[in-house]
C-alpha cells in the first residue's frame, strides 16, 4: 500500500518551524515511515516541476510555514493548494501572520530603506534594492515581487487553510498529535486550530499566585526587573499576553521565566488579540491621576508592537493605513 504524500514548504519564516521538524527527536523516524515526503527544500533536492507534474489532490497533506510578502510564495502556496488535499497552516507566521507582520507598520519603501540603507550594518552607498528584472551578460534574471502587505496563508491561497497547527515553532507533542490524528483520519472540524481553546491563563502554573483583584500601578520591563519565578508576571506589573492567547505551548516562555508574547494566537471567541489584552490590561491598572497614567503609557515605548508582535495581519487593524488611503479619509 502506498505511503501518503506529505510535503513541508517554507514562505517568509526564520527556519524555526523547519527545527521544528528535527525536535521531534527519535518520533521524527515515525513520520518518515509513516509517509512519502515529496517535497522539503530545506532537506531535499525536489523541484518545482516535480510538484506541478503531480494530479491535483495527490498530495495528502501540505505544511506550510511561514508568512506570505512575495509572488513567489503566493504561487507555492497556491500550487500546494491544489496539489494538497489537506492544507495546514503550520507556526505563527502562517496561522496569524507572525514577527515578519509587524512589517505592516511600515510601508515597503521604509522597510527597502532601512534594509538596504540607513541600518548600521549596510553597506550600500549606492542604495541598490531589489528589481524584478535585471539585465546580464547571460540573460535577464527575474526576482519574485514584494507586496505592500505581509499576509497570513489564509489571506493568500484561494480555498481556506484546512487546519491551523500554531506557535513560535510549534510544540513537538502537538506536530505528533496532528500527524498522528491525520494517519488515522480522526481530524476535528476543517477550519480548527489544533490545540486547545482555552487561554494561557487557564494552564498556567502562575495563575494560582495571582490576587483575587487583581490591580498594579506601574509596568515594568523583564530586561531591568527581577521577576519571581512563582508569581503571575501581570501581577508584577510585567506585561503577559497569557490573558488574551491560547494555551498548548506547554508554557515554555512561563517555564523560563518570561512573559508570553502571544505566539499561539486568540482563542476561537477572540477577533482581535492585542484588543482584548489591551482591555484585560485597562481593566486592572488601578490609576486615577493623568500625570501617573501618563509615565505608565510612557514606560511602554512600543505597545502595538508588543501586543500585535504575532497577530497583526490577521488583526482589525492588518497595519498602518497607507498615506493615499488615509488622505482620501481625510477628504471624505
Amino acid at each position: 500500500m502506498a505511503k501518503p504524500k506529505v510535503a513541508l514548504y517554507w514562505n517568509a519564516s526564520c527556519g524555526g518551524c523547519e527545527e521544528a521538524w528535527v525536535d521531534l527527536a527519535e518520533d521524527i523516524l515515525k513520520v518518515v515511515e509513516a509517509v512519502d515526503i515529496v517535497l522539503w527544500p530545506v532537506a531535499m533536492d525536489f523541484k518545482r516541476k516535480d510538484i506541478e507534474a503531480m494530479e491535483d489532490g495527490e498530495i495528502a497533506v501540505a505544511f506550510l510555514n511561514g508568512a506570505v510578502r512575495t509572488s513567489e510564495q503566493e504561487n507555492w502556496s497556491k500550487l500546494l493548494r491544489r496539489k494538497a488535499g489537506v492544507v495546514i497552516a503550520f507556526g505563527s507566521c502562517a496561522h496569524i501572520g507572525g514577527i515578519p507582520g509587524l512589517a505592516n507598520f511600515y510601508s515597503k519603501d521604509e522597510v527597502f530603506d532601512a534594509a538596504y540603507g540607513y541600518l548600521p550594518t549596510v553597506d550600500n552607498p549606492d542604495k541598490v534594492e531589489p528589481q524584478t528584472s535585471t539585465k546580464m551578460p547571460e540573460g535577464e534574471l527575474e526576482l519574485p515581487k514584494i507586496w505592500d502587505r505581509v499576509c497570513a496563508l489564509d489571506q493568500v491561497i484561494d480555498v481556506d487553510v484546512d487546519y491551523y497547527l500554531p506557535g513560535c515553532a510549534p510544540p513537538p507533542d502537538l506536530i505528533m498529535d496532528a500527524v498522528t490524528a491525520i494517519l488515522s483520519g480522526e481530524l476535528p472540524p476543517k477550519g480548527s486550530v489544533l490545540a486547545p481553546d482555552k487561554s494561557l491563563c487557564d494552564t498556567c502554573d502562575r495563575n494560582e499566585s495571582k490576587p483575587e483583584k487583581l490591580q498594579i500601578t506601574e509596568l515594568k520591563r523583564p530586561h531591568l526587573t527581577f521577576m519571581d519565578p512563582e508569581k503571575c508576571f501581570l501581577a508584577e506589573g510585567v506585561l503577559c499576553m497569557g490573558p488574551a492567547t491560547r494555551s498548548g505551548c506547554g508554557e515554555r516562555c512561563i517555564n523560563a521565566n518570561m512573559p508570553c508574547r502571544g505566539c499561539f494566537g486568540p482563542t476561537r471567541d477572540v477577533k482581535d488579540q492585542g484588543a482584548k489584552f489591551l482591555s484585560a490590561l485597562a481593566s486592572i491598572i488601578d490609576i486615577n491621576d493623568d500625570e501617573a497614567m501618563d509615565r505608565v503609557l510612557d514606560s511602554l515605548p512600543d505597545p502595538a508592537g508588543l501586543v500585535y508582535m504575532y497577530s497583526l495581519p490577521t488583526s482589525l487593524l492588518r497595519g498602518r493605513v497607507p498615506e493615499k488611503k488615509r488622505e482620501k479619509a481625510k477628504v471624505s
